[in-house]
């Protein structure tokens, strides 16, 4: 996906403003930042939610979306929300059933498709919306602040299985977080956004993808860059004038 020179505004307010974007095919890359720094906006923007007021953005894949809240059909089975994906993607009937058994044994649901949603966790909810992003094989996921409303063990349970989920799949993922511990985990580049307007103000490159989740999370350079992540975060929401680094 590539973004140039974007700027939305909400009537005389600019949201966003001035983001140049590329991610390559395969790569997860991470935008966190303040409240308010147009996070959401811009991948709302990418996803086709909203439209840019100026500047280009194209995304030259399918792509499949995660929202904060599962947004589960309440009358439908786990099997039956992500069958209803796998319909509005073509698949024929009598396959769909099979395919989604699939998907949710893929996001650690297996056996759970006839459960209705209120008789899911918030974390098995999140797992089935997982589930139906992936039903239409998108080539590109994008993840609006999936594991915010979830407990801190759920989260770090899905933060692990998406990480793998990625590495295995190889899938693009444009990723919001306001965590810096979840952006250095998961994101093999982390941008932090700046408000008023909207903007990149640095981008950090993660170098230490190849340890696994439970080592990662007590490696010393992972602290170190969890520490910078944050330290730049809560720069790009000071009111004064700062300068602003990139981080190779």
């Amino acid at each position: 996906m590539e973004l140039h020179g974007v700027r939305v505004e909400y009537g005389p307010v600019a949201a966003v403003d001035g983001v140049d974007l590329t991610v390559p095919a395969g790569e997860f890359t991470v935008l966190t930042g303040p409240s308010g720094c147009g996070k959401t906006t811009l991948l709302r923007t990418v996803a086709g939610f909203e439209t840019a007021t100026a500047g280009t953005v194209r995304v030259r894949r399918s792509t499949g979306v995660v929202f904060q809240q599962p947004r589960l059909f309440p009358w439908r089975t786990a099997r039956g929300n992500v069958s209803y994906a796998l319909a509005r993607h073509g698949v024929p009937r009598a396959e769909r059933a099979v395919r989604a058994d699939a998907l949710l044994a893929r996001v650690g649901l297996a056996g759970l498709g006839d459960r209705r949603s209120w008789e899911l966790s918030g974390g098995q909810q999140q797992r089935v919306a997982i589930a139906r992003a992936l039903a239409t094989e998108p080539e590109i996921l994008l993840m609006d602040e999936p594991f915010s409303a979830l407990d801190a063990l759920t989260r770090e349970r899905l933060q692990e299985e998406v990480r793998e989920l990625a590495a295995t799949t190889r899938t693009t993922v444009l990723f919001v977080t306001h965590s810096a511990e979840e952006a250095v985990l998961l994101g093999h580049r982390v941008l932090v956004m700046a408000p008023a307007p909207g903007r990149v103000v640095a981008e950090v490159t993660v170098p230490f993808r190849d340890l696994a989740t439970e080592q990662l999370r007590t490696a010393p350079e992972f602290t170190a860059l969890r520490a910078r992540v944050t330290e730049l975060v809560r720069a790009a929401g000071d009111p004064a004038p700062a300068a602003r680094t990139r981080t190779a």
